[in-house]
């Protein structure tokens, strides 16, 4: 047996043992394995026991045999099933519950890591009984957690063997690359199974009760430490796709992280709560890389020279208006009145809100408001005035400097829609290319040879955040976010040296393929808040001459499916949302948030600019990535390798 801090392998194969009394796990790398224990014989507790060691095949092939011995009287060591993941653990009303990801396919390639969408699941009653033993209240929560379809639009990223580093899906490009090696913590905001892992693998905060200042947040009461037996799930998107330029490959990828905070449907979900959370909130990542060698971060076999090949990414927010608003659906109506339910002079949810945005990716952050300005019976124009007035509030405890302040831009784009003589998309890209000057974007540059000299990697943050709302963030938010990313892939390819200028046309395969790709985006995220497809996509405000009256037929169904979902299946959305999130336990766990200075809502230290050189010496983690990436052990042909069958702006396949 050996230690496990042997080997950096991928653990991504997992089979499921049982004996009367216990179910054993297996997690399996090429070379070496984990044992995971959970005892069947309590039904009131999790009992979860973690083996430290590491075994090679033959050594678990006669611990397998010796526990088999052990239960021949009672049944003996059964298989169950392999699978790929252990997604977590849940608990009703009696019996606890595992459930496993039992199907996945690859979506993603991000510096030879595979990123896999979660297929299929299976959830298990472990606990000695039958289904017979269900109470009917015991079924009925069952069925409730069960609404939340896992085989839609969550993602994930296996860890390694043992606990150092592999590619944090919840976390960002620049974060994952520019942290100390040190700090492996996920980001919990985005770690959508975090409840179903904590009975299980969560360790008490030492800092239990304590404030994170200054957004009066409590820290977690439990943590979730990095172990190969995590399965971390995002919800969201990813979409991936390359571009052949020349000898050159691009790719292109775009991640939804979707916030577990605040979580919920349309009209049951608005505004901000009291800790500063919004609803319908998404990061959106736009990564733009040439791998001209397969890992983003240097192994050791490279002889130092920092990061290889050239990486780009841009990180934009979307998130409902930070005010306590409500709409009343029990009237039926299909345009439900927008009340602002809790007036507050401070603006204090407000506060905590642009704190924890501050704290999370610095300043500036870029307001971009698209609701409605003038309407016959005020709806939207309600929330105008209101935002304005917390914005301009807030800003003056902030620095006086224009780059620490909160840039508000406010635009009502439905009106210049229907005004012809508007153009909404150089708007909005204008705006863009001003929140982009604002905040740059996270750029890594290869070690490359000019003029027979070898310069050694550049490397230059985003500092700062675009945040865009409409009413619902849906329609003109994607419309507005994919103007950025137009944008921003301009200077992205530009930084890559791809392009001579950042402008970029319409006219090209590169802007189709990105069009094609905010859509998607755009209508996972609709379907997950909504229950229907976006209602205006880009064609609505381009005003093409390919635009037909099928769009207008088109935007007419999807408003009639988002009435019919709000009004009558919302609240059973809600509740399985609720109840897989762990809502009401958490909601129990929170403590009194502690007084604050109003005057004083924000973190300074946050304020200050990163700087690169205390962030390049934490760059050279070393991994093994390559036997998880090109599988020596296995035959590989062309056909089924990821990047080969990869969406391209290619006309023939390559």
């Amino acid at each position: 047996m050996q230690e496990s801090g042997v080997g950096e392998q991928i653990l991504s194969r997992y089979t499921l043992y049982e004996t009367k009394t216990r179910l054993y796990i297996t997690a399996s790398s090429a070379k070496h394995h984990r044992i995971l224990k959970i005892d069947r014989t309590a039904p009131e507790s999790l009992c979860v026991v973690e083996d430290h060691m590491v075994y090679d095949s033959a050594q678990l092939h006669t611990l397998l045999r010796m526990v088999d011995d052990g239960n021949r009287s009672t049944g003996g060591l059964e298989k169950i099933l392999d699978f790929h993941g252990i997604i977590g653990f849940v608990r009703f009303s009696s019996s606890f519950y595992v459930i496993l990801c039992t199907k996945r396919s690859v979506v993603s390639l991000l510096g030879g890591h595979y990123i896999f969408h979660c297929d299929e699941t299976l959830v298990i009653m472990f606990p000695l009984g039958t289904k017979g033993d269900r109470t009917a209240e015991e079924a009925r929560l069952l069925s409730i957690f069960q609404q939340v379809d896992l085989s839609k639009n969550f993602y994930f990223r296996h860890l390694i063997l043992r606990n150092s580093y592999s590619y944090d899906l919840t976390n960002t490009l620049q974060i994952n690359l520019t942290r100390p090696a040190s700090c492996t913590s996920y980001n919990t905001r985005f770690m959508w199974n975090h409840h179903l892992l904590t009975e299980a693998f969560g360790v008490a905060s030492t800092a239990t009760g304590d404030m994170d200042p200054p957004s009066g947040r409590p820290r977690e009461e439990v943590i979730i430490p990095r172990s190969p037996w995590i399965l971390p799930l995002i919800h969201g998107s990813v979409d991936q796709a390359k571009i052949p330029v020349l000898s050159r490959t691009i790719y292109t990828t775009l991640i939804a992280r979707r916030s577990r905070r605040h979580a919920g449907t349309r009209y049951l979900k608005r505004g901000v709560n009291e800790w500063g959370d919004v609803a319908n909130e998404v990061e959106t990542e736009q990564i733009v890389s040439e791998p001209l060698i397969t890992s983003f971060v240097a192994s050791k076999m490279i002889h130092g020279l920092g990061a290889p090949g050239n990486y780009t990414s841009y990180v934009q927010l979307r998130g409902s208006i930070p005010l306590h608003w409500t709409q009343d659906i029990t009237n039926m109506s299909p345009r439900p009145p927008i009340e602002i339910a809790v007036v507050d002079p401070f603006f204090g949810a407000a506060a905590r809100h642009f704190c924890d945005l501050l704290e999370r990716y610095g300043a500036p952050i870029v307001i971009v408001n698209l609701i409605k300005g003038k309407e016959t019976v005020a709806r939207e124009s309600k929330l105008l005035s209101a935002y304005a007035e917390c914005v301009a509030y807030l800003n003056q405890f902030l620095p006086p400097e224009a780059d620490k302040k909160l840039r508000y831009i406010a635009w009502d784009m439905a009106q210049a829609t229907k005004t012809k003589s508007q153009d909404v998309i150089g708007i909005l890209e204008d705006i863009a290319e001003e929140s982009i000057q604002l905040t740059g974007f996270f750029h890594r540059s290869a070690p490359h040879v000019d003029r027979g000299k070898l310069n050694t990697p550049s490397m230059k943050l985003q500092q700062g955040i675009c945040r865009t709302n409409c009413i619902d963030c849906l329609d003109r938010t994607n419309a507005a976010q994919f103007s950025t990313g137009k944008k921003v892939l301009g200077h992205q390819l530009h930084a890559l040296g791809v392009i001579d200028s950042p402008d970029l046309g319409f006219d090209s395969d590169v802007i189709d393929m990105l069009i094609e790709m905010y859509h998607d985006h755009g209508d996972t995220l609709a379907w997950q808040y909504t229950g229907s497809a976006l209602v205006n996509r880009m064609d609505t405000y381009r005003r093409t001459k390919t635009r037909q009256w099928s769009s207008h037929s088109r935007d007419l169904l999807e408003n009639v499916k988002r009435y019919y979902n709000n009004s009558l299946l919302d609240a059973d959305k809600q509740a399985a949302i609720d109840l897989f999130l762990g809502v009401c336990a958490d909601t129990r766990t929170r403590q009194q948030m502690a007084a604050k200075d109003y005057r004083h809502w924000f973190e300074p230290s946050a304020l200050v600019p990163k700087t690169t050189a205390t962030l390049n010496r934490n760059m050279s983690v070393a991994y093994d990535v390559w036997r998880d990436y090109y599988k020596p052990h296995l035959l590989s042909q062309f056909q089924r390798l990821y990047t080969f069958s990869m969406n391209s702006t290619a006309k023939t396949s390559t």
